[in-house]
């Protein structure tokens, strides 16, 4: 499990086919000083989505990603020098800074409107119909791997605020108009929704 704040901001230094290239191994490079610590089989939180460590070198780890998902996910599109939020899981006793997020990405959005307001940025995403009805207002989501408040919801589409530190830690730095985004919608939402199908 995950919070949503982002540790670290890393970049792929390599991919590489695997699966009659289907599947993919990708090297990232981490800012962390303790890549010696991360156990084996550990998992890594990469823009959102969680990926077992499968090997480790001094200041990278590298990661397998199935044809599964590179299809449910932005990881598809990555390249050589993709910038990638980064988070190590969630320990107990750890502080809960953002939200519950599993790491399990539910599919890709996309960034419809970047526009300065006062001192932060207005964000807007379209994401696909079948997510929409999981984020409400004031709720919580993970975009990127990014644990963010809603502002607001309009059908397909929902806006956030993102302050000058967030922009400056994440990805969020770099993103711009048009580009898909790695989308988790909030666990408490899935389950009361899968409850009410009951009711």
């Amino acid at each position: 499990m995950f919070t949503g704040i982002v540790t670290g901001l890393g970049r792929v230094r390599s991919i590489s086919p695997l699966g009659a290239g289907q599947d993919m191994r990708l090297v990232i490079e981490t800012p962390w000083a303790d890549t010696a610590a991360i156990p084996l089989g550990a998992s890594i939180a990469c823009s959102g989505c969680c990926l077992t460590a499968v090997e480790l070198g001094p200041d990278w780890f590298a990661v397998d990603a199935s044809a599964e998902t590179l299809s449910k996910t932005t990881l598809g599109s990555w390249a050589i020098g993709t910038t990638v939020n980064l988070e190590r899981p969630l320990k107990v006793g750890d502080e809960l800074g953002g939200h519950i997020v599993s790491g399990h990405v539910d599919g890709v959005g996309r960034v419809t409107y970047v526009q300065p307001e006062n001192g932060s940025t207005r964000w807007r995403f379209e994401v696909p119909r079948e997510l929409a009805r999981f984020i409400a207002p004031k709720g919580s989501v993970a975009v990127n791997g990014v644990s963010l408040t809603v502002n607001e919801v309009d059908g397909v589409s929902f806006g956030v605020n993102i302050i000058p530190h967030t922009a400056q830690v994440t990805t969020f730095g770099t993103l711009a108009l048009g580009d898909a985004v790695n989308i988790e919608i909030d666990t408490v939402a899935r389950y009361v929704a899968r409850l009410r199908e009951f009711a």
